[in-house]
């Protein structure tokens, strides 16, 4: 058996089981992995995959536990050279984030500013995606760390931190009816067409949750992923804008008037997250540290073997969340 094989492996699954496009995310042929994969089955003696003359169906229940065997020893190699890495140049490496757009957007850019002064020769990647994507970017080792709100849920598998709570405003155009309001209540709100983010973003499930809850059924004109198109639709008159606080600029949306919302939704909770067994390098701490200052090399030290998010939740019991 060979770590190649099951790095073969691991990238058919990865690819949906269609061994051309491993291939192609290896570099390498398909006649190859093809081959390294009928090795392996023959020296294990069972069949990973099912199959249909000579394309793959589907993973076999042995398969499952080979395969996931694998993921974990492919995950130690990969900490081993982090760890040789670690002591050749602690200063020196890369350090990839998946996150949404109002993340990267919004409450990135002085922590990359940061980190960057700090460790000018580690090469940062930031890659923006949904829940779903964001997820199986750090469960498949692609990037170090996940930065989301939303659909923990898909986050079971990863030790994912508290690191500050944020609200949602209401958005609207200089003189909409709605800003001679005083005291603003979700029927109010929902008189007006709505412009938010795409169901799974930002904190979508709980204004939604909040409508069911006053049983209202708010008219949903436009969605996007992106705050900034959201507010290029609420300038255009289609709808109330609701968007995290934090996407509002009063010098850059000018025309724009917030209108706070805080008592109509809940509060929401962002977190980041890396894979269990993840080798941290020098670099990886401060750079959560910088992002969230209660997280400090102790603390996350405290959660890294933590199994759920209630177990991480009780050991920041004591610490108050920043409140964005």
């Amino acid at each position: 058996m060979k770590l190649q094989q099951l790095r073969y492996l691991i990238a058919i699954v990865r690819n949906h089981l269609n061994i051309s496009a491993a291939a192609e995310s290896l570099y390498t042929s398909q006649p190859g992995i093809s081959k390294q994969l009928r090795l392996l089955e023959e020296e294990l003696g069972v069949e990973l995959f099912s199959r249909n003359g000579k394309h793959l169906t589907e993973v076999t229940p042995v398969g499952q536990q080979i395969i996931a065997k694998a993921g974990k020893i492919l995950q130690e190699v990969n900490n081993i050279q982090i760890v040789a890495e670690e002591y050749r140049d602690d200063r020196r490496g890369n350090l990839s984030i998946a996150t949404t757009h109002t993340q990267a957007r919004y409450a990135l850019p002085p922590v990359v500013k940061m980190f960057r002064e700090r460790y000018p020769a580690v090469t940062l990647q930031v890659h923006q995606g949904s829940p779903a994507q964001i997820a199986e970017l750090v469960r498949s080792g692609e990037v170090d760390f996940a930065i989301a709100t939303e659909l923990m849920e898909l986050f079971e598998d990863l030790v994912m931190m508290p690191c500050y709570s944020w609200r949602r405003c209401v958005l609207v155009p200089q003189g909409h009816p709605l800003t001679g309001v005083e005291h603003l209540t979700l029927q109010d709100v929902a008189q007006y067409p709505l412009v938010t983010y795409v169901f799974g973003f930002t904190g979508r499930s709980q204004l939604d949750e909040a409508f069911r809850a006053a049983q209202l059924k708010p008219q949903v004109v436009f969605t996007a992923t992106d705050a900034d198109v959201i507010k290029t639709y609420v300038r255009l008159g289609m709808g109330v804008g609701i968007l995290a606080c934090m996407a509002y600029d009063a010098c850059s949306d000018q025309g724009l008037v917030r209108l706070e919302a805080g008592h109509l939704f809940a509060t929401n909770v962002t977190r980041i997250g890396f894979r269990r067994g993840t080798f941290l390098r020098c670099y990886m701490y401060d750079f959560i540290e910088f992002f969230s200052p209660h997280l400090t090399r102790d603390r996350v030290s405290l959660v890294e073997n933590a199994q759920t998010i209630d177990e991480v939740d009780g050991l920041f019991a004591d610490v108050e969340l920043p409140l964005w």
